[in-house]
Parts: C-alpha cells; structure tokens; sequence
C-alpha cells in the first residue's frame, strides 16, 4: 500500500484546478482547433503544453517542499506563469471573433465564479479517490465547458485561470512566511553541521569566545595576509565576530 505523505499534493486545491483547467483546456483544443485554423498544430501543442505545467509543476513544487522550499517557491511561481500564457491565449480566441471577456459585473462571470471545489476526503486509495474527486469538481463546470459554443467555454477557462492564479500567488506568499520562519534544507544542514561541530569542540577542550563567551571552531581563512591558516572562531558567526589565534 502507498503511503499517503506520498501525494501531499492530492490535497491541494490549486492541484485540484489544476487538473480541471488542464482537462477543460484538452478538450477546448480537440473540438475547435482544426487545419483550418492551426494548420501546423503549434497553438494545439502550445496551449496543451501550458495547461499540463500548471499540475505538474504544482505536484513537482510540493514534493520538493521537506528538502528545498526555495524549489517548491520555484517551480510554483512557473505554474502561475504557465497559467498567466494559457489565459492570454484564450484572451486572444476571444478577441480574433470580434469577443471580449465576460465582465466581472455579468451574469455568466459570477455564476461560474459562484462554482467552489469541495474538500478531498481520500483515504488510503488516494490515486484512484483523486481521479473521482477532480472529475466531480470538473462536472460542477459541464454547463460551460460542454456548452459546445467557444466563446462560452473561453470564458469559463479563462475565469478559471485567473482565480488559480490568485490562489497560486496566495499559496507562494505562505510559502515564503514559512520559509522566513524555518529557512529551507540547506539552512537546516547547515545548521545541524554546526551544531555537531560546536559539540565537538566543546569536548576538544576548545577555548572559549573572548566577547561572548561561547565555544569555538577551528576555521581557515579564506582572504587576506592570512588566507589559508587556521585559527579559533566563534561557533555563533556571524552574530559574534570573535577570533583567537591558534
């Protein structure tokens, strides 16, 4: 059986979106582009393309996040451009047909916006719970993506777009509080090395800092007159700049 830490990100609503966003916009794509319109299939494969990164570079960001927040910020923040390319393509089909966007005073955008994604409640059959989850949130969006008209399915996705963006750029701003509050692996290796060597001077009998009293380590200067020779430095640099000579 899989373990559910697993798939952390199977929790997550941007996911969720995610998903929907990436199968409204596959089916867009295989009812409305054709030779006529995308004779060579470049914007088929372009709008495809930006729609499968916004999933996978969620998923991939979340799974990095217990040994590099700075990736999982990354990788996040290339979804919501992805998203921000997709919506400017949809943007685009609108406007080629004398269309423009649904105004947020209308109808239609308040309605789909008035759509909210329901809590997962997966067990321990998380892939298979999720596929049953994602198609279920997707339905609750069927009366515009499967409307058979573009100009109504260009709207419901692009409205989705923007609100996954909004979540997104949410989600990186928590993301950066929490890499303030508890830094990311580097900082905690680094902090961990630290300690270990700051206990193995204490039981090397190593002299104590003259200015703050605390243990030190041995170091090897990397500049000046003295670059390459050892001497005794505070295990708290840089908060406290004390040395010794050797």
């Amino acid at each position: 059986m899989m373990q559910v830490n697993n798939f952390g990100y199977y929790w997550l609503d941007t996911w969720v979106m995610g998903n929907i966003i990436q199968l409204g916009t596959q089916n867009f794509c295989q009812r409305y582009l054709n030779r006529s319109n995308d004779p060579c299939g470049r914007q088929y494969d372009q709008m495809t393309q930006a729609a499968r990164s916004v999933p996978a570079n969620i998923a991939e960001g979340n799974s990095r996040h217990s040994t590099s927040k700075e990736t999982e910020m990354k990788l996040t923040d290339v979804a919501r451009a992805s998203l921000a390319e997709l919506a400017n393509d949809y943007v685009n089909w609108l406007l080629l047909r004398e269309k423009i966007p649904w105004s947020v005073k209308s109808e239609e955008y308040k309605q789909v916006c008035s759509v909210h994604l329901d809590r997962p409640t997966y067990k321990d059959d998380v892939q298979h719970l999720s596929g049953i989850h994602i198609l279920n949130q997707k339905h609750k969006f069927d009366n515009w993506l499967n409307s058979n008209d573009s100009i109504i399915e260009a709207n419901c996705l692009l409205i989705l777009c923007n609100r996954l963006i909004m979540m997104l750029s949410k989600q990186i701003v928590n993301q950066v509080d929490t890499f303030r509050e508890t830094g990311g692996f580097t900082e905690a290796l680094t902090a961990e090395r630290l300690a270990y060597r700051t206990e193995k001077s204490i039981q090397n009998d190593a002299p104590m800092c003259p200015k703050c009293g605390k243990p030190m380590l041995k170091r090897v200067a990397k500049k000046g007159v003295n670059s390459g020779k050892e001497f005794w430095s505070c295990s708290t640099y840089p908060q406290c700049n004390g040395t010794r000579s050797l």
